[in-house]
């Protein structure tokens, strides 16, 4: 029997998915092992791995968790030190919202062939930084600048030209411990002009955001800082998919 593809078994079925991001510098091993635990027992769709700031390899983490799990781990890399053969698959970002070259293919080339010896999937991915009221770690990393939340068209069409392009996602992004999420309305113009899968991620912090998020048409959100808070909030957020089953 062939397998499935993580990007098939997420977005084949049109459902709500959750996301759970790790960042390993925001983990020590405790924290990390209880995170892990708590995301079994609620069955995440997909753990991420990585971070703006993860400046070591990121090997231990990623098999710290495939030891506790079969959930899908998937690198969400900050730099090229953030690239693991442990892991399933990639979401290889091109930072459509900004003018940085080596976040639009820079980097790329230098990763290719250790991803493609490396045998991990490649979802290719538009990453779509959004103004949140907060200078987030992407911009100040990046050393480019988020279209402004009131710039919708300009939010839209980067969206839409990621699509004409091939990529296979978009992720709208208000950056780590953003002030404000995306909003609703951003989601659902971006959502109503494209026709791969979107998520949403920064400054979700309950399960009324997650909500508000899943009914504007994102097809998943992504959580991270609330969770390094406090873990124990992740069931609650975790189960808000089931009111779109």
């Amino acid at each position: 029997m062939m397998n499935v593809s993580i990007y098939t078994s997420l977005f084949a079925k049109n459902r709500k998915i959750f996301s759970l991001l790790i960042d390993p510098e925001k983990h020590s091993a405790d924290t990390l092992a209880r995170t892990v635990d708590m995301a079994v027992k609620v069955r995440v769709d997909v753990i991420l791995v990585g971070g703006s700031l993860t400046s070591s390899p990121i090997d231990d983490t990623i098999i710290s968790v495939k030891q506790k799990t079969d959930i899908p781990v998937v690198l969400f890399p900050g730099n090229l030190l953030q690239l693991s053969s442990r892991a399933d698959g990639i979401l290889l970002l091109s930072l459509l919202s900004g003018r940085n070259p080596e976040y639009l293919i820079g980097n790329h080339v230098l990763a290719s062939q250790f991803i493609k010896k490396s045998g991990i999937e490649i979802i290719p991915t538009g990453y779509i930084l959004v103004d949140g009221h907060y200078l987030s770690s992407v911009e100040y990393i990046s050393n480019t600048r988020p279209i402004p939340s009131e710039k919708a068209d300009i939010i839209v069409a980067t969206a839409l030209a990621g699509e004409q392009l091939g990529l296979k996602l978009i992720y709208l992004e208000a950056g780590s411990g953003a002030g404000d999420r995306i909003r609703e309305e951003i989601v659902m113009q971006v959502k109503e002009s494209i026709s791969i899968p979107l998520i949403v991620g920064g400054g979700i912090r309950t399960a009324e955001d997650i909500r508000n998020l899943y009914k504007a048409g994102a097809n998943g959100v992504v959580v991270g800082t609330a969770i390094e808070n406090d873990y124990n909030v992740l069931p609650s957020l975790a189960e808000v998919r089931k009111e779109f089953q």
